[in-house]
């Protein structure tokens, strides 16, 4: 699949608002299908998941305290028929020490977004054998 550059955003998540539904909720309003993702800031109590593959489930990694948002990247896809945000992050605590995973929730403290639309075919997730939803594309 190819894809052409669309709009770019630059916006803020205001303080004690959930992250990743405030992605979200920003790509509905702003009608982004297909997109990618990057922020920085702190959030507060994230939850963090790890995908077990004997179990196909997300391990959920509760933190407790406010953890610097070193980087937060992923992309923008449908998802029944819905704009769908999956995000990775890095989170840093107090003495410098790193988290990582697929973020689950996160209440912002401070968050910074850019979002890049991108324009082509619909890129929709169905769920695979493996228990994850993934693209529905041609594997390379």
């Amino acid at each position: 699949m190819r894809f052409s550059k669309g709009r770019t955003f630059l916006f803020r998540i205001p303080e004690g608002k959930e992250f990743l539904n405030s992605v979200t909720e920003f790509a509905k309003k702003h009608n982004i299908l297909i997109g990618t993702i990057s922020a920085i800031g702190t959030l507060r109590n994230p939850k963090i998941g790890y995908f077990e593959e004997e179990t196909k489930q997300y391990k959920v990694i509760e933190l407790e305290g406010t953890y610097e948002l070193i980087s937060a990247i992923g992309n923008l896809s449908l998802k029944d028929n819905e704009p769908f945000a999956h995000i990775h992050v890095s989170l840093g605590d107090e003495e410098g020490k790193m988290f990582g995973g697929h973020l689950v929730e996160g209440e912002v403290f401070v968050a910074e977004v850019v979002v890049q639309e991108l324009l082509g075919e619909l890129l929709e997730r169905k769920l695979q054998e493996n228990g994850l939803a993934l693209w529905d594309v041609e594997e390379f």
